[in-house]
């Protein structure tokens, strides 16, 4: 898909094909199943190891406007590194004041119902979620960047989810 219309030219042989790129190319960019895509987990300090856990994501790309998410399996082999923790994005962020979004954040524990709510600005000109905010589930109105054992420790089973929408470089 392209982001600047064409420039058409006085006299121009308007084809087929040049409409269809024009015209039906970008409705359908618009209309489109999501793409998948696979982000990266990694630690401030230490990098952590998905093990065999799984991380996938898919994302919608309209114009510079990309709504992404992505889910994060723990396994019984994955470990945390150490730090707080982020996931990449599929497009680097645009470079605007105040940041180009927010992505929100679910993080499930395995043996019960038990989930916290969250949430991660997006810095200016960003490639992966910096600090995840994870509400803590011991203490109302407390918030916890996301890390090896923040807001608990992890375990095989957990879950986190991520989704929101951004505004992309290009």
């Amino acid at each position: 898909m392209t982001f600047t219309p064409r420039t058409w030219v006085v006299g121009e042989t308007v084809s087929a094909a040049i409409m269809n790129q024009e015209i039906r190319d970008q409705f359908n960019s618009m209309f489109a199943a999501w793409t998948s895509f696979t982000p990266t987990w990694t630690g401030a300090t230490t990098n952590p190891s998905l093990g065999n856990g799984t991380l996938v994501g898919r994302y919608m790309k309209i114009g510079r406007t990309c709504k992404v998410s992505m889910i994060l399996t723990i396994g019984s082999t994955s470990t945390f590194g150490s730090g707080n923790l982020r996931l990449s994005l599929p497009f680097t962020g645009a470079s605007v004041t105040g940041g180009p979004g927010v992505l929100n954040f679910t993080y499930s524990r395995a043996p019960s119902p038990n989930f916290v709510m969250g949430a991660a600005p997006l810095p200016s000109g960003a490639t992966h979620t910096n600090t995840v905010w994870l509400a803590n589930p011991g203490t109302i109105g407390d918030w916890n960047a996301w890390a090896d054992a923040s807001p608990w420790a992890g375990a095989a089973g957990d879950v986190l989810q991520a989704y929101g929408e951004y505004q992309t470089a290009a």
